[in-house]
């Protein structure tokens, strides 16, 4: 323990000068900087080996930590440590860390053991680590740990960040439980930002809750060892999800700032990386508050894997990505307001599984006609299904796009001919072919017209007999053929005379087609009515 009066280290700590100059830096809140005039043997991720003069014991800095000496008058004390190499493990599991820590370009011998302490503010830029262990931290600020390379994985299950949680550049391989970032339950106040991150294992965020937006822009996500790359059933994120391409601003120094020479404005000739995923995703459950943006976003799925999104809710979804090549797209009972696509984005047939799926309008970028909208809803139902049919048709009513709406339901009713027995099927086909099921009743007054044509001929050059001489009214083959069409409406001429022969067969041609074109107009203006 540290004497109170004049802040010397205890003798028995035998310190070495680094450590003595890390001592010092602490009381004065400066930076101890044990980095040297070669950059190349600076880089706490290459092979160069450290010697004792850059050397650290992980004891010494947790004895600063939980325990260190007073600041010296006028200064706050802080722990900044550059350019070391700490030896043994660094475990402060459970202790109250009151100073601002911040190291970087710092090599660790083995793991960092933080579950169940609590810090003020922690930052690890550019540090070589081997694992971190930090369930159940706790953060009153931001926890930083930009351009990292951790080799068997972080944990951060229920952890609680009181501000920001920032892993820009985090290179993370998997533990021996197969995960990279294992944070379910975790708690960030404001913003995770983990852009341009390469992630080698599964990266859970099961039930996690950010209070501002969560971006993985331009980071690439690859799990060979198992079904997902990503797995954040239960998410919340109060603002915006962002799976979108990002790109560096230039050289970043190791002094950098925060977000670490990451741009998602960048200037010209910048070059961009997209957000990649290899391997399955899954959101499913997930309440985002404004948006999901997946602009850009490529997906690398084996057969037996998804991006799955089922009962997602937000108001904006962006499926504005690269077209999967295999696996499936999962949006089942999710709901949306604004329906954000490109034709190009939706996997083809049998690749999209949407039963349930629920948005209000449709805002599509770039070519998008109607007959890819009908085949992206064919894609989504191998087997036949109605709710996506009247699900479009009613989006597009909403914006006011009423005949294409009435060719979705047409397409619905011609999917669903395909489904009935061979009688329902051959009635269907009339009502095709006739009214297009009424939504066409155009269709209707062409046919009337036609047939009114051929029987006022046909009946002009072929008058039927009368049924009493000298009562009947003076001959009409315009009148009579109208009145043998309309079902209904009685015009009082078919009661006067007597067909025979071929005009019998006429007649009853007639009287048939009128019942069949009534009786078409009827089933589809009974369906109009119903708004389907």
């Amino acid at each position: 323990m540290s004497d109170s009066t004049d802040g010397d280290a205890p003798p028995e700590l035998d310190l070495t000068s680094a450590e003595w100059s890390l001592w010092q830096a602490f009381r004065n809140g400066s930076t101890c900087d044990l980095r040297t005039d070669d950059p190349a043997r600076n880089d706490p991720h290459a092979r160069h080996e450290w010697g004792p003069e850059r050397t650290v014991r992980a004891r010494v800095i947790a004895l600063l930590l939980l325990n260190g000496p007073p600041a010296q008058p006028g200064r706050v004390s802080a722990l900044k440590l550059t350019g070391a190499y700490i030896t043994d493990s660094l475990d402060v599991a459970g202790g109250t860390i009151e100073p601002f820590v911040e190291l970087r370009d710092c090599r660790f011998e083995r793991e960092i053991v933080l579950p169940e302490s609590r810090f003020t503010t922690l930052r690890m830029v550019n540090c070589a680590i081997p694992r971190l262990e930090a369930a159940r931290l706790h953060t009153e600020g931001d926890l930083h740990l930009p351009r990292c390379i951790v080799q068997r994985g972080i944990r951060l299950t229920d952890a609680h960040i009181g501000t920001d949680l920032m892993l820009n550049q985090v290179v993370v391989h998997k533990d021996r439980r197969g995960r990279s970032l294992t944070a379910d339950g975790l708690t960030v106040a404001q913003d995770l930002q983990a852009e341009m991150m390469e992630s080698y294992g599964e990266l859970t965020l099961r039930g996690a809750t950010i209070g501002v937006s969560l971006s993985l822009r331009g980071s690439r996500l690859s799990n060979p060892y198992g079904r997902r790359a990503l797995n954040a059933p239960q998410l919340t994120v109060e603002r915006t999800l962002y799976l979108t391409a990002a790109g560096l601003s230039g050289s970043v120094s190791s002094s950098a700032t925060p977000p670490y020479g990451i741009t998602t404005t960048p200037a010209r000739g910048t070059r961009m990386q997209r957000f990649e995923c290899e391997g399955g995703m899954r959101l499913d459950d997930g309440r985002f508050g404004d948006a999901v943006d997946l602009d850009q976003a490529r997906f690398i799925l084996e057969s037996d894997q998804e991006l799955s999104m089922r009962r997602i809710q937000t108001p904006e979804l962006r499926f504005l990505g690269e077209r999967p090549q295999r696996g499936r797209v999962i949006l089942s009972g999710a709901r949306v307001v604004n329906l954000v696509d490109k034709s190009t984005s939706w996997p083809g047939l049998g690749g999209l599984w949407m039963a349930g799926f629920a948005y209000e309008t449709l805002i599509p970028r770039g070519h998008f006609p109607l007959s890819l909208r009908l085949q992206w809803v064919a894609a989504a139902t191998p087997e036949y299904a109605p709710e996506p049919y009247e699900m479009l048709a009613a989006a597009l009513r909403r914006s006011g796009e009423d005949s294409d709406a009435r060719e979705v339901l047409l397409a619905k009713q011609r999917r669903r001919r395909e489904t009935l027995p061979l009688a329902a099927k051959s009635w269907g086909f009339l009502q095709d072919w006739t009214v297009a099921y009424g939504y066409r009743p155009g269709r209707a007054a062409v046919w009337m017209a036609v047939l009114w044509a051929v029987g006022t001929v046909f009946f002009s050059q072929n008058p039927p007999h009368a049924l009493k001489p000298g009562e009947t009214p003076l001959w009409n083959p315009y009148l009579y053929s109208l009145d043998l069409l309309l079902p209904v409406i009685d015009l009082n001429q078919d009661s006067y005379w007597r067909p025979e022969g071929g005009s019998q067969w006429a007649a009853a041609i007639m009287i048939l087609a009128g019942w069949v074109l009534a009786t078409t107009v009827a089933a589809g203006a009974s369906r109009l009515l119903r708004r389907q």
